[in-house]
């Protein structure tokens, strides 16, 4: 199978820079960067077209990067909750996908759609994530997502506490001099042992 030369008209993350030719998989041509708007074929005449409006690709694409710039450092440090339901250990019933964090976004004020957020995995337990947002192909923040069963779970996960095992819920706490009494009978033991 052939390989499909593209000029990038975006800069493409693994691949390339706006203007670069390159050469991709006839598949990942079809299906993703052409109908995105991401590249056109180059043929001779796509070729002189994208030279004829070079100027004009890349003042949009700084007028593009430069309003992402600004939209970053005005949500740096977002954090999203997404209320769950899970099992005792942590375990999702189901999972957060890429949909979920991008509504949790846009409730928050940061309009984004689901192909914008970047999650190598589905998240299939409780805790805080952090999961990168690309407003622009050079331009991307990272959202806090705190996956929680309550509002008040999701204030514990925020200051730091581990929620989710089956010890953190029902673990009974034990007086101090137990513990004392404990640990003098095994210095017991050992001497006894010896």
């Amino acid at each position: 199978m052939a390989a499909t030369e593209v000029i990038l008209l975006q800069r493409v993350e693994h691949l390339g820079q706006m203007g670069d030719l390159v050469k991709v998989k006839p598949g990942y041509a079809r299906n993703f960067l052409l109908p995105q708007g991401k590249a056109i074929r180059a043929n001779a005449a796509n070729r002189e077209r994208f030279e004829r409006e070079r100027a004009q690709l890349e003042a949009t694409n700084i007028k593009r990067r430069e309003e992402a710039e600004r939209l970053s450092e005005r949500m740096e440090g977002l954090t999203v909750v997404l209320i769950r339901q899970a099992g005792d250990a942590g375990n999702l019933y189901g999972s957060v996908s890429t949909r979920d964090i991008a509504l949790a976004t846009t409730e928050a004020g940061l309009t984004v759609t689901r192909n914008q957020v970047f999650l190598p995995h589905p998240i299939k337990s409780l805790g805080l994530y952090d999961v990168r947002v690309d407003l622009h192909p050079e331009v991307s923040i990272h959202v806090r997502v705190n996956v929680a069963r309550s509002a008040e779970e999701a204030e514990r996960q925020a200051k730091g506490e581990v929620i989710g095992t089956e010890e953190d819920e029902y673990e009974l706490p034990v007086p101090d001099d137990a513990e004392d009494a404990g640990a003098e009978a095994t210095a017991e033991g050992e001497t006894a042992a010896v």
